[in-house]
């Protein structure tokens, strides 16, 4: 059964698991950055430090570092499936504890800090099974990209939507309820994923020891530099200019002088930029460049952060923070699709881990060093350090893009004739 999306940039749709696949996550996603939004408020209002702001982002995602390898190596041994439904089942519970801690008054610091750290070693777990399972709900090739190109529209909602309602349900209601939301809305990625019929998955390849597979791994992007050179800028990316999430309470609270709403007003439009583009990459048709669409974005993102880091009217710098999202949606989004349409079928999940280990091991890193450094320098400052970061990074990596674009325009052409 396939449903009638005739629309290029919805056409993934059309594919009945994937659609139900969608269905369940935006609302599961919603749940979760509510939560993660909730956590960072909490902790910067009982602390008032950046740096416990950088600690703990580090609490969540630094396990996703520490065990990604392990997880995709994982992911290519078992049923995705059956890993998906456990990881978000036990998400769920770390949600349920997280409320139960917090009405009954035990949600010290050290207590969020905890329950973050087992949330990123689930996530670890989590992230290289779910992505590459989008290939199983999707009938055909070609509608891959648009389905993962989707998928981070979905992620980007949940950015611009989560953060919002939290705003307001921390502000009424305070942070249990925001918590208690999220725990509520695994049941729906729960029932979504049970009503799914996937086909049966091919036989794994033949185990290995954990240590040779990581090393085959580490290979393969050596040797794919298609792969390899986009995942090395994102580590690049996710280290030194990604983490300025970190300093956003500070804006918020200190240079705009607001509460919890304009924190989340100034996490909504993020996430309105960040899903902007995120539709811009479903609609584009195959063989776009998207490694120079790469380098365009962090350009846009490196002088965003420049401006919002030097303007203190709040309503001006929303149209700044709805570019910061366009520009870094893209780091993710475009490493996304590279991996998953390049990678070989045997090496998609520990691909995916490593993209993780880029993407969530140096984020908690650079967000303790941007802590640190905020500490010392302010966070206007800081910001506009990130930004210059950004520009670098993009002109570092823009002879690679540019040229291995033209490189493939090329081959495309030749193959036509």
């Amino acid at each position: 059964m396939s449903f009638p999306f005739k629309s290029s940039t919805f056409r993934a749709f059309g594919n009945r698991n994937y659609a139900l696949f969608f269905t369940g996550q935006s609302i599961s996603r919603m749940g979760m950055w509510m939560q993660r939004t909730a956590v960072i408020w909490v902790v910067y209002s009982m602390t008032h430090s950046p740096f416990m702001l950088g600690l703990t982002l580090f609490a969540e995602q630094f396990p996703s570092f520490l065990f990604s390898a392990l997880g995709g190596i994982v992911s290519d041994r078992y049923n995705r499936y059956r890993l998906i439904l456990l990881t978000q089942s036990l998400s769920m519970v770390q949600a349920v504890i997280l409320t139960v801690v917090t009405y009954t008054g035990h949600d010290a610091v050290w207590v969020l800090l905890v329950l973050s750290a087992l949330l990123g070693t689930i996530n670890a777990f989590d992230v290289p099974a779910r992505q590459p399972l989008v290939h199983e709900m999707v009938n055909e090739p070609e509608d891959l990209p648009n389905a993962l190109a989707l998928n981070s529209s979905l992620t980007n909602l949940a950015k611009m939507v989560g953060p919002a309602l939290a705003g307001i349900v921390l502000s009424e209601w305070g942070a249990g309820t925001c918590f208690l939301i999220n725990a509520v809305s695994f049941i729906a990625i729960i029932v979504c994923l049970l009503l799914m019929k996937l086909p049966p998955q091919p036989a794994p390849p033949p185990q290995q020891k954990v240590g040779k597979e990581l090393k085959d791994g580490f290979q393969y992007l050596y040797r794919t530099p298609e792969i390899g050179m986009p995942l090395l800028m994102l580590t690049l990316v996710s280290l030194f200019v990604l983490p300025y999430r970190t300093l956003l309470p500070v804006f918020a609270k200190v240079v705009f002088e607001g509460d919890a709403t304009t924190y989340g007003y100034i996490m909504g439009f993020i996430g309105l930029g960040a899903i902007s583009g995120a539709f811009f990459l479903a609609s584009l048709k195959e063989g776009s460049r998207l490694k120079r669409i790469l380098a365009i974005n962090t350009v846009i993102l490196g002088i965003s952060l420049l401006l919002f880091s030097r303007i203190q009217n709040l309503p001006v710098v929303l149209l700044f923070a709805v570019l910061i999202g366009f520009g870094a949606m893209a780091q993710t989004t475009v490493c996304n699709i590279l991996v998953q349409t390049k990678s070989k079928p045997e090496m998609r999940g520990r691909a995916m881990s490593y993209q993780a280990m880029a993407a969530f091991g140096m984020m908690p890193l650079g967000g303790l060093l941007i802590g640190a450094v905020s500490e010392r320098i302010g966070a206007p400052v800081s910001l506009f350090v990130q930004g210059i970061i950004a520009l670098f990074i993009a002109f570092a990596f823009s002879r690679f893009s540019w040229k291995k674009e033209e490189e493939e325009g090329a081959s495309r052409e030749e193959a036509a004739r």
